[in-house]
């Protein structure tokens, strides 16, 4: 089932949604080579609980960690640890947080000190993956034209679509209805209601599509070792422009001022 947001509800999950970007713009003050992941979430945890919420991924389905942290070659769900990142490296964060009942969902994938110009390319058209897939959630479009959006310009670009892992609703619940995949046909799939709250979130592999899950039942890799790219938004289906309800900029303005 698909629930219908009102304009309140939405305005609640805006709020969310925005810590999410103001938390990952706090961890972004403290990314460089040299720091672990295990620092980085716990920098994460201590700023949402300062704002009155509560960290979103935190025994979800018994994760043990506010943050997803996956590096490289990792494309999801990483568990942050005690080894130091490194030049040239991406980690992908993922956040969430709980807040008047309703959750918050974004992820960034940033870079360590120089990465190179292949992986930059990676980021910039993942994120251009983002945009376009937002930029079809508009009312009376199907689920297919999000994942077509998504699908059509990395594939053009020579890169991977994960498969295996989907965008979703957002609400008062982390996950709910329906599932928004990164691939599909135009035209096809459900239509598209005003309402709607969705996380959208391309992950784009530098290499093949195709992953694998890690003993430790959580992190995805891909099947091939090259690195993969994450970006994620939170967005309310409307009429003509959809609502985005997630933001970068608290992000973006902490890595232009570090440059």
């Amino acid at each position: 089932m698909i629930f219908l947001k009102t304009n309140e509800e939405i305005e609640l999950i805006r709020e969310s949604s925005l810590l999410v970007g103001k938390t990952l713009a706090e961890v972004a003050k403290h990314i460089k080579p040299g720091v672990t992941t295990l620092e980085l979430d716990k920098v994460a945890e201590d700023f949402i609980r300062d704002h009155q919420a509560e960290p979103g991924f935190l025994g979800y389905g018994g994760f043990p960690n506010s943050l997803c942290t996956s590096v490289n070659e990792a494309v999801v769900h990483g568990i942050p640890n005690a080894k130091p990142l490194e030049n040239g490296d991406i980690v992908s964060i993922d956040c969430g947080v709980l807040k008047n009942d309703f959750y918050g969902d974004s992820a960034y994938t940033f870079e360590i000190g120089e990465v190179s110009e292949e992986i930059k390319k990676l980021l910039e058209v993942t994120k251009e993956c983002l945009n376009r897939s937002v930029a079809a959630a508009i009312s009376g479009n199907r689920l297919g034209d999000i994942g077509f959006a998504c699908q059509s310009f990395a594939e053009s670009n020579g890169y991977g679509v994960v498969r295996e892992l989907v965008g979703h609703g957002l609400g008062r619940n982390l996950h709910e209805e329906p599932q928004v995949p990164n691939y599909g046909k135009r035209g096809r799939g459900v239509k598209l209601k005003e309402g709607w709250v969705l996380a959208i979130e391309p992950m784009i592999n530098l290499g093949t599509k195709n992953v694998k899950q890690l003993k430790d039942g959580w992190t995805i890799v891909t099947s091939d070792g090259k690195p993969s790219a994450h970006f994620e938004h939170d967005i309310a289906v409307a009429k003509g422009e959809p609502m985005v309800l997630s933001t970068f900029d608290f992000i973006e303005e902490v890595l232009k001022n570090k440059n």
